[in-house]
């Protein structure tokens, strides 16, 4: 673990980068204290398909859409299921 001082971190921030891509960890503090950690940022994005994350037949959508599942979202929105 590596520690420094903002103004020392300002003047070494190339090779902190480095280290931090190397794996190590890398610590800027203030007053001494820990402030903030550098660390290196995923190249991984999360994988999706057809409709957001599930995959849904064209028939099945059109299904999600009619006049009778619009009244049953209303009243949830208006509170009054089950009256």
């Amino acid at each position: 673990m590596r520690q420094l001082n903002l103004y020392e971190a300002k003047t070494h921030l190339s090779q902190l980068v480095q280290a931090a891509l190397d794996g190590e960890e890398v610590y800027i503090a203030r007053a001494g204290k820990s402030a903030v950690r550098l660390v290196p940022v995923s190249d991984t994005e999360p994988a999706t398909g057809g409709y957001g994350c599930i995959a849904l037949s064209d028939d099945a959508l059109a299904d999600a859409f009619t006049a009778e599942t619009d009244a049953v979202v209303a009243a949830l929105f208006l509170g009054k299921m089950g009256e």
